[in-house]
């Protein structure tokens, strides 16, 4: 018994969530709030032109939205996934630090898409970055999600079903999001508008909402 017991293969060590829960909401709280950093109105404005100079920075306003929608519809799985975790691994914490990686990286896109998304050839390359980051961070969270359940890190009471339901809802827009990085070439501004569509889509609880009312009338009868 002790010869077999020497010749099994280690166990990889299973690790607590709380730590990484919290660096990755710092990190999640900390690129929120630099998108805000790149909205300013130029030095050079009288104040005949502010209202004029103000509307001219649509650009920063709508890069500005999408990217605070994209990082709260991030952020919102990403608890989801934190929330049926019953504890982590090294491979998972290693996952999580590169989805963090590409969240933390996002202001530096918003501000290309800001400065060229009104120019011509140049708004092309700028909502392609854009989209690229948009795509490799919702892929991340979606292989993050699927790596726990697979490995066995979600609670033992989450039944087969409620899995698979929350896979589904854990890969939004992921064809949405090649879509539109073709899309992108073409119509630029349209892309970008599809983009924070996406994130409302995962923002706003339209789902729980029919399911709730759903229920209601179930129960009425």
């Amino acid at each position: 018994m002790s010869e077999e017991h020497h010749q099994a293969p280690p166990r990889q060590r299973r690790l607590r969530t709380q730590r990484m829960e919290a660096f990755s909401d710092g990190v999640f709280a900390i690129a929120i709030t630099l998108l805000v950093l790149d909205l300013a109105i130029p030095v050079g404005a009288g104040r005949a032109d502010l209202l004029h100079a103000f509307l001219a920075q649509w650009p920063s306003y709508l890069a500005y939205v999408v990217s605070f929608s994209t990082i709260g519809a991030i952020w919102l799985g990403h608890s989801l996934i934190t929330e049926y975790l019953e504890q982590a691994d090294g491979v998972l914490v290693r996952l999580n630090l590169v989805l963090l990686l590409v969240v933390s990286f996002l202001p530096f896109p918003t501000r290309l898409l800001a400065q060229y998304l009104s120019s011509d050839d140049p708004e092309r390359v700028a909502v392609t970055i854009y989209g690229l980051t948009l795509l490799a961070a919702v892929t991340l969270l979606s292989l993050l999600w699927r790596y726990a359940v697979r490995a066995r890190l979600v609670r033992s009471d989450a039944g087969d079903e409620e899995l698979v339901a929350l896979t589904g809802r854990l890969t939004p827009g992921l064809a949405g999001y090649v879509l539109l990085l073709g899309l992108g070439l073409f119509k630029p501004v349209i892309a970008v508008i599809g983009y924070l569509l996406i994130a409302l889509f995962v923002i706003i609880p339209l789902e729980r909402a029919r399911r709730s009312g759903h229920s209601r009338r179930v129960d009425s009868r």
